[in-house]
Protein backbone atom coordinates (compact mmCIF):
# COMPACT_ATOMS: atom_id res chain seq x y z
CA UNK A 1 0.00 0.00 0.00
CA UNK A 2 1.49 3.26 -0.99
CA UNK A 3 2.19 5.65 2.02
CA UNK A 4 -0.18 8.34 2.52
CA UNK A 5 1.28 11.93 2.67
CA UNK A 6 -0.58 12.80 5.79
CA UNK A 7 -0.80 10.04 8.27
CA UNK A 8 -2.77 11.15 11.53
CA UNK A 9 -2.47 8.31 14.02
CA UNK A 10 -4.75 8.57 17.42
CA UNK A 11 -3.85 12.57 17.96
CA UNK A 12 -5.62 13.68 21.01
CA UNK A 13 -5.68 17.21 22.20
CA UNK A 14 -7.27 17.87 25.87
CA UNK A 15 -8.18 21.12 27.18
CA UNK A 16 -8.25 20.29 31.24
CA UNK A 17 -12.24 18.15 31.19
CA UNK A 18 -12.41 18.94 27.42
CA UNK A 19 -11.11 16.93 24.81
CA UNK A 20 -10.75 18.63 21.82
CA UNK A 21 -9.39 16.05 19.63
CA UNK A 22 -10.45 12.31 20.43
CA UNK A 23 -8.14 9.58 19.43
CA UNK A 24 -8.24 10.91 15.71
CA UNK A 25 -7.15 9.39 12.57
CA UNK A 26 -6.46 10.73 9.62
CA UNK A 27 -4.89 9.72 6.06
CA UNK A 28 -4.57 11.47 2.95
CA UNK A 29 -3.09 10.17 -0.45
CA UNK A 30 -0.91 12.45 -2.53
CA UNK A 31 -3.90 14.41 -4.72
CA UNK A 32 -6.37 14.00 -2.81
CA UNK A 33 -8.96 16.97 -1.38
CA UNK A 34 -10.27 16.04 1.86
CA UNK A 35 -12.78 17.93 3.50
CA UNK A 36 -13.27 18.18 7.31
CA UNK A 37 -16.78 19.07 8.21
CA UNK A 38 -18.78 19.40 11.72
CA UNK A 39 -20.67 21.60 13.70
CA UNK A 40 -18.97 24.74 15.52
CA UNK A 41 -16.90 23.63 18.72
CA UNK A 42 -15.65 20.16 16.88
CA UNK A 43 -12.21 20.64 17.04
CA UNK A 44 -12.02 21.03 13.68
CA UNK A 45 -9.23 24.56 14.12
CA UNK A 46 -7.84 22.69 16.58
CA UNK A 47 -7.11 19.20 14.44
CA UNK A 48 -5.60 22.22 11.76
CA UNK A 49 -3.42 23.87 14.68
CA UNK A 50 -2.19 20.50 15.94
CA UNK A 51 -1.25 19.74 11.99
CA UNK A 52 0.75 22.82 11.62
CA UNK A 53 2.12 22.81 15.06
CA UNK A 54 0.61 26.39 16.62
CA UNK A 55 -0.55 23.85 19.50
CA UNK A 56 1.20 20.75 20.73
CA UNK A 57 -1.25 17.59 20.92
CA UNK A 58 -0.87 15.09 23.78
CA UNK A 59 -0.55 12.32 22.19
CA UNK A 60 -0.71 10.27 19.04
CA UNK A 61 1.29 10.75 15.93
CA UNK A 62 1.89 13.09 13.04
CA UNK A 63 3.55 11.76 9.87
CA UNK A 64 4.53 13.85 6.66
CA UNK A 65 5.24 11.21 3.73
CA UNK A 66 6.31 8.71 6.52
CA UNK A 67 7.73 11.29 8.65
CA UNK A 68 7.55 11.87 12.39
CA UNK A 69 7.05 15.83 12.19
CA UNK A 70 4.80 15.68 15.51
CA UNK A 71 7.50 17.31 17.50
CA UNK A 72 8.75 19.62 14.87
CA UNK A 73 8.34 23.81 15.25
CA UNK A 74 6.10 25.25 12.76
CA UNK A 75 8.83 26.64 10.64
CA UNK A 76 10.33 22.84 10.09
CA UNK A 77 7.14 21.92 9.36
CA UNK A 78 6.50 24.35 6.76
CA UNK A 79 10.04 23.67 5.19
CA UNK A 80 8.94 19.77 4.96
CA UNK A 81 5.54 21.29 2.72
CA UNK A 82 2.95 22.34 5.34
CA UNK A 83 1.22 25.70 4.45
CA UNK A 84 -1.99 26.82 5.75
CA UNK A 85 -4.91 29.62 5.50
CA UNK A 86 -7.01 31.38 8.20
CA UNK A 87 -11.04 31.46 8.34
CA UNK A 88 -10.10 34.90 9.28
CA UNK A 89 -7.01 36.19 6.97
CA UNK A 90 -3.87 37.14 8.64
CA UNK A 91 -2.18 39.56 6.53
CA UNK A 92 -0.38 43.05 6.62
CA UNK A 93 -2.99 45.74 5.72
CA UNK A 94 -0.28 47.97 4.93
CA UNK A 95 1.14 46.26 2.47
CA UNK A 96 0.26 45.23 -1.22
CA UNK A 97 -0.67 41.67 -2.62
CA UNK A 98 2.96 41.73 -4.41
CA UNK A 99 4.72 42.67 -1.44
CA UNK A 100 3.03 39.68 0.84
CA UNK A 101 3.14 36.93 -1.93
CA UNK A 102 6.97 38.10 -2.32
CA UNK A 103 7.63 37.45 1.43
CA UNK A 104 6.42 34.31 0.93
CA UNK A 105 8.87 33.42 -1.84
CA UNK A 106 11.52 35.25 -0.31
CA UNK A 107 10.78 33.18 3.03
CA UNK A 108 11.03 30.23 0.84
CA UNK A 109 14.27 30.50 -0.54
CA UNK A 110 15.47 31.51 2.79
CA UNK A 111 16.11 34.89 2.88
CA UNK A 112 16.71 37.40 5.79
CA UNK A 113 13.33 39.33 6.08
CA UNK A 114 15.72 42.25 7.03
CA UNK A 115 16.46 42.96 3.33
CA UNK A 116 13.40 43.08 2.28
CA UNK A 117 13.61 46.57 0.97
CA UNK A 118 15.87 45.38 -1.46
CA UNK A 119 14.17 41.89 -2.46
CA UNK A 120 11.59 44.45 -3.62
CA UNK A 121 13.96 44.87 -6.52
CA UNK A 122 14.71 41.51 -7.03
CA UNK A 123 13.51 40.62 -10.41
CA UNK A 124 13.37 36.76 -10.00
CA UNK A 125 11.20 36.90 -7.06
CA UNK A 126 9.02 39.58 -8.47
CA UNK A 127 8.41 37.80 -11.08
CA UNK A 128 7.93 34.61 -9.24
CA UNK A 129 5.10 36.32 -7.12
CA UNK A 130 3.08 37.97 -10.19
CA UNK A 131 3.03 34.36 -11.28
CA UNK A 132 0.86 33.23 -8.33
CA UNK A 133 -1.08 36.48 -8.67
CA UNK A 134 -1.92 36.05 -11.82
CA UNK A 135 -2.77 32.00 -10.92
CA UNK A 136 -5.48 33.46 -8.28
CA UNK A 137 -7.08 36.13 -10.63
CA UNK A 138 -5.37 39.03 -8.54
CA UNK A 139 -2.40 40.34 -10.74
CA UNK A 140 -4.59 43.83 -11.70
CA UNK A 141 -4.73 44.33 -8.17
CA UNK A 142 -0.56 43.46 -7.54
CA UNK A 143 0.11 47.23 -6.59
CA UNK A 144 -3.13 47.97 -4.64
CA UNK A 145 -3.05 48.13 -0.18
CA UNK A 146 -4.27 45.34 0.99
CA UNK A 147 -6.17 46.98 3.54
CA UNK A 148 -8.44 48.10 0.73
CA UNK A 149 -9.04 44.75 -0.77
CA UNK A 150 -12.25 43.24 -0.83
CA UNK A 151 -12.85 40.45 1.65
CA UNK A 152 -12.86 38.06 -1.01
CA UNK A 153 -9.46 39.28 -2.96
CA UNK A 154 -8.00 38.65 0.51
CA UNK A 155 -8.92 35.17 0.90
CA UNK A 156 -7.73 34.86 -2.41
CA UNK A 157 -4.20 36.68 -1.60
CA UNK A 158 -4.25 33.91 1.69
CA UNK A 159 -3.74 31.64 -0.97
CA UNK A 160 -1.59 33.14 -3.19
CA UNK A 161 0.55 33.32 -0.22
CA UNK A 162 0.56 29.84 0.87
CA UNK A 163 0.62 28.60 -3.10
CA UNK A 164 3.95 30.52 -2.62
CA UNK A 165 5.47 28.53 -0.43
CA UNK A 166 4.86 25.55 -2.55
CA UNK A 167 3.35 23.35 0.27
CA UNK A 168 2.74 19.33 -1.03
CA UNK A 169 0.11 19.54 1.88
CA UNK A 170 -2.56 22.93 2.13
CA UNK A 171 -4.57 23.10 4.99
CA UNK A 172 -7.36 25.53 4.51
CA UNK A 173 -9.70 26.89 7.58
CA UNK A 174 -12.75 27.82 6.24
CA UNK A 175 -11.70 29.41 2.86
CA UNK A 176 -15.31 30.50 1.85
CA UNK A 177 -16.19 32.06 4.98
CA UNK A 178 -17.67 35.69 4.56
CA UNK A 179 -17.40 35.16 1.01
CA UNK A 180 -20.43 36.17 -1.05
CA UNK A 181 -22.21 33.89 -3.61
CA UNK A 182 -19.76 34.99 -6.43
CA UNK A 183 -16.85 35.07 -4.82
CA UNK A 184 -17.32 31.48 -3.47
CA UNK A 185 -18.12 30.84 -6.93
CA UNK A 186 -14.61 31.89 -7.46
CA UNK A 187 -12.68 30.28 -4.45
CA UNK A 188 -14.43 27.14 -5.65
CA UNK A 189 -13.30 27.11 -9.12
CA UNK A 190 -9.34 28.62 -7.72
CA UNK A 191 -9.19 25.64 -5.36
CA UNK A 192 -10.68 23.02 -8.06
CA UNK A 193 -7.96 23.87 -10.38
CA UNK A 194 -5.48 22.82 -7.90
CA UNK A 195 -7.19 19.14 -7.37
CA UNK A 196 -4.49 16.87 -8.27
CA UNK A 197 -1.83 18.91 -8.12
CA UNK A 198 -1.27 19.36 -4.48
CA UNK A 199 -2.32 17.83 -1.69
CA UNK A 200 -5.65 19.45 0.14
CA UNK A 201 -7.12 19.19 3.52
CA UNK A 202 -9.89 21.78 3.84
CA UNK A 203 -12.34 22.86 6.94
CA UNK A 204 -15.90 24.37 5.71
CA UNK A 205 -18.74 24.69 7.01
CA UNK A 206 -20.13 25.40 2.69
CA UNK A 207 -21.93 22.12 1.59
CA UNK A 208 -22.07 23.33 -1.72
CA UNK A 209 -18.37 24.00 -1.84
CA UNK A 210 -17.39 20.84 -0.12
CA UNK A 211 -19.74 18.77 -2.03
CA UNK A 212 -18.23 20.15 -5.33
CA UNK A 213 -14.70 19.75 -4.17
CA UNK A 214 -14.07 16.58 -2.16
CA UNK A 215 -12.82 13.55 -2.69
CA UNK A 216 -13.63 12.45 0.52
CA UNK A 217 -14.90 13.43 3.49
CA UNK A 218 -14.63 12.88 7.69
CA UNK A 219 -16.85 14.14 9.83
CA UNK A 220 -15.79 15.69 13.25
CA UNK A 221 -18.38 15.76 15.99
CA UNK A 222 -16.95 16.03 19.99
CA UNK A 223 -13.66 16.05 18.79
CA UNK A 224 -14.17 12.38 17.50
CA UNK A 225 -14.30 11.61 13.56
CA UNK A 226 -17.60 9.87 13.20
CA UNK A 227 -17.71 8.88 9.53
CA UNK A 228 -15.52 8.96 6.60
CA UNK A 229 -16.27 8.59 2.64
CA UNK A 230 -17.24 9.75 -0.22
CA UNK A 231 -19.85 12.36 -0.80
CA UNK A 232 -22.29 10.33 -1.63
CA UNK A 233 -21.75 8.11 1.62
CA UNK A 234 -21.37 10.66 3.73
CA UNK A 235 -24.78 12.91 1.98
CA UNK A 236 -26.50 9.40 3.16
CA UNK A 237 -25.49 8.61 6.62
CA UNK A 238 -27.56 8.88 9.40
CA UNK A 239 -25.34 9.67 11.82
CA UNK A 240 -23.81 12.31 10.39
CA UNK A 241 -27.33 13.95 8.96
CA UNK A 242 -28.72 13.47 12.65
CA UNK A 243 -25.34 14.90 14.20
CA UNK A 244 -24.42 17.54 11.84
CA UNK A 245 -26.11 17.56 8.60
CA UNK A 246 -29.91 17.89 9.62
CA UNK A 247 -32.24 14.96 9.39
CA UNK A 248 -33.80 16.52 6.21
CA UNK A 249 -32.45 15.64 2.87
CA UNK A 250 -29.09 16.60 2.03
Amino acid sequence: MTTPLLDVQGLCKRFGGLTATDTVDLALPEGELHALIGPNGAGKTTLINQLVGSLEHDSGSIRLDGAEIGHLPVWQRVHRGLARTFQITQLLPDFTPLDTVMLAVQARHGHSFRFFGNARNDRKIRDEAMQHLDQIGLGARANARVGDLAQGERKQLELAAALAEKPRLLLLDEPMAGLGSAESQQMIGQLAALKGKITMLIVEHDMEAVFTLADRVSVLVYGKIIARGSVDDIKSNEDVKVAYLGEGDV
